[in-house]
C-alpha cells in the first residue's frame, strides 16, 4: 500500500465520488453522495461487501428520532453528548462529539424513512453509559441485517459497488490532493482509475498484528474479532499525504466473546443483572462500567478467560439476540440446577462459587456495598437455574484514526483540510477518547453511520463546486 506521486499520470476514468470500503460507513456515504446527485462508486476488497459491520450488533445510537418520540423517549443532543464525554472522561473532541449528535438522529431518520431501512429503537435495557434508550437496529439486532439492508439500498439508488477490487496504491500530488486510485484483483490483474473526491471507509488498523503492536501493545497477543481486511490503510495512506492522526491507542474490547466458539454474548445480561467469575469462582470487576474495558480485564484472568453467570430470566432476554441463539445451538451455554451443579459444570471452585452468588443475593437486597461500587438493588436477584457461558476478552476495533471536520474533511496538522479527502468510521478519529475505557456503546457505528453521511453529502457539494467553477 502506497501513495504515489501522481505528476504526469493520465486517468482515462474519472469518479466524481470513489468511496474505498463497502462497510456501513462506505455505503452510506455512498447514498449520501447519490441523493445529492453525484456519481459514486465503492470498492471493496471482498467479494461480498460485509466488513465490521456485518460483525457487529447492528445498534446504532441515535437522539431526537421519530422512533424515540413514538415510544416517548425524551432525549436531547446535549444529552447524548454529555453521556459520551462522560464515558470518554471529557477527552474526545468536542466539536465533532456535538456533530455526531447533532446528525444521528436525522441520519437515523434518513436511512429509514428514504432507504428504507426500518431501523426500530431497542428497548427494553439501557447500555452502558447511555441515560436513554436510543439505540436504533434493524429488526433482527444484527449487523448481518444492517449491511444486508444497506446493499439493497446502494443497489435501488444505482450505486456501481465493485467487488474483489482491493485499492493497493492512491495517486496524489506534493499538496495532498489524491487524482486516482489502483485496484488490484484476486487474478492479479490491476486497473488505475482517476477521482475527483475520495471518501476512506476502510475501517482501523485492527487485523493489521504490526499496528496494533505499535499502538496498542496491551492487545499485542488478544483474539481479533473484527475484519481481517481492517488493515490501517486509511491512516497510512493519510499520513503519507500529510493528514493529522489522533488517538491511536484508542479502541474497542469486548469481554464477552463466547470461547472457543468465538460468538458474542450479548452484554445485555450484564446489564439486567448477570455477574462474570474467573476461574476461581469470584466476580473481579465491575460489569456495569462497559464492556470494552472488560476486554482486557478478562483477558488479565487465569487462562484469560471468565464464566458469564445469569439465571432463566436473562436466557430469556438474550434470545432476542441471533448471536446468543446460535451460541444455544453451538453447546456454548450451560445450564445448572443448582450452584454446587453450576460449580462442577464451570469448573471453578464450589464454596468461592457459593459466597459469590450469596454476596450478590445480598447486595440485590441493599445488604451492603459492592467493593467494585456496582448497584445490584435495581434488578431482580439471580436464582436457579442458572446459566453460564464461558468467555474470553478481544480486540474489536480500533477508534483513533485520521482528524477529521464537521464535514469529514481529512485535516492536517494545522487545522487546514486536505484538498478532497473525506474519512469516517474506524478510518476517522472518533468520540471514544485515547483509550479502550472511552468507548460508549455503539459509538463505532455511530460515527460509521453519520461521519460516513456527511463525508458523501461534502463530497458531493466539493465536486458540484468544482463543476460550476469548470464552466
Amino acid at each position: 500500500m502506497a501513495v504515489k506521486s501522481a505528476h504526469g499520470m493520465v486517468f482515462e476514468t474519472r469518479i466524481p465520488v470513489a468511496v474505498i470500503g463497502g462497510g456501513a460507513c462506505g455505503m452510506v456515504a455512498a447514498l449520501a453522495a447519490r441523493d445529492a446527485g453525484a456519481e459514486v462508486v465503492i470498492f471493496e476488497r471482498d467479494a461480498v461487501p460485509a466488513g465490521s459491520t456485518a460483525l457487529s450488533s447492528g445498534m446504532v445510537p441515535a437522539c431526537c428520532t421519530r422512533a424515540q418520540r413514538a415510544r416517548g423517549v425524551g432525549d436531547s443532543v446535549g444529552l447524548m453528548a454529555h453521556d459520551i464525554q462522560r464515558k470518554a472522561r471529557g477527552q474526545a473532541d468536542a466539536q465533532l462529539v456535538q456533530t455526531v449528535c447533532r446528525e444521528s438522529g436525522p441520519t437515523v431518520d434518513w436511512l429509514s424513512d428514504v432507504h428504507g431501512l426500518g431501523l426500530g429503537l431497542v428497548e427494553g435495557f439501557l447500555y452502558p453509559g447511555h441515560s436513554r434508550m436510543r439505540m436504533h437496529a434493524p429488526p433482527s439486532r444484527s449487523g448481518a441485517e444492517l449491511i444486508g439492508a444497506l446493499t439493497a439500498a446502494s443497489a435501488r439508488a444505482g450505486i456501481d459497488v465493485v467487488t474483489e477490487a482491493q485499492v493497493v496504491d492512491l495517486y496524489a500530488s506534493s499538496a495532498g490532493a489524491v487524482h486516482g486510485l489502483r485496484i488490484q484483483r484476486p487474478d492479479d490483474s490491476a486497473e488505475t482509475l482517476g477521482c475527483e473526491t475520495l471518501v476512506l471507509a476502510c475501517n482501523g488498523f485492527g487485523g493489521n498484528p504490526d499496528m496494533v503492536r505499535r499502538h496498542l501493545p496491551d492487545l499485542a497477543d488478544a483474539p481479533y474479532f473484527g475484519h481481517r481486511g481492517n488493515q490501517g490503510d486509511a491512516v497510512l495512506w493519510g499520513q503519507a499525504v500529510g493528514a493529522a492522526t489522533r488517538h491511536l491507542g484508542a479502541f474497542q474490547g469486548h469481554g464477552s466473546v463466547a470461547q472457543p466458539h468465538g460468538m458474542l454474548i450479548s452484554w445485555a445480561l450484564m446489564m439486567e443483572g448477570g455477574i462474570q467469575i474467573n476461574r476461581e469462582g469470584r466476580r473481579f470487576s465491575n460489569e456495569h462500567e462497559g464492556y470494552s474495558e472488560q476486554g482486557r480485564r478478562v483477558l488479565a484472568q487465569t487462562s484469560a478467560v471468565a464464566w458469564n453467570v445469569y439465571d432463566a430470566r436473562l436466557h430469556a432476554l438474550g434470545q432476542d439476540f441471533p448471536d446468543y441463539r446460535a451460541a444455544v445451538s453451538a453447546g456454548a451455554v450451560h445450564q445448572a440446577a443448582s450452584a454446587g451443579e453450576l460449580a462442577r459444570v464451570t469448573g471453578v471452585p464450589k464454596a468461592a462459587l457459593t459466597g459469590t452468588l450469596t454476596e450478590v443475593i445480598e447486595l440485590a437486597a441493599g445488604r451492603g456495598t459492592d467493593r467494585f461500587r456496582r448497584d445490584f438493588t435495581t434488578k431482580p436477584p439471580l436464582q436457579p437455574p442458572y446459566y453460564a457461558v464461558r468467555v474470553t476478552g478481544a480486540l474489536f476495533h480500533t477508534q483513533g484514526g485520521l482528524v477529521v471536520d464537521g464535514d469529514a474533511r481529512v485535516l492536517r496538522d494545522d487545522g487546514t483540510p486536505l484538498p478532497n479527502l473525506f474519512a469516517g468510521g474506524g478510518a476517522a478519529c472518533g468520540v471514544s477518547g485515547p483509550s479502550d475505557w472511552g468507548y460508549l456503546s455503539g459509538n463505532g457505528l455511530l460515527t460509521a453511520l453519520v461521519l460516513g453521511r456527511l463525508a458523501g453529502a461534502a463530497a458531493a457539494r466539493q465536486n458540484e463546486r468544482s463543476a460550476l467553477r469548470g464552466r
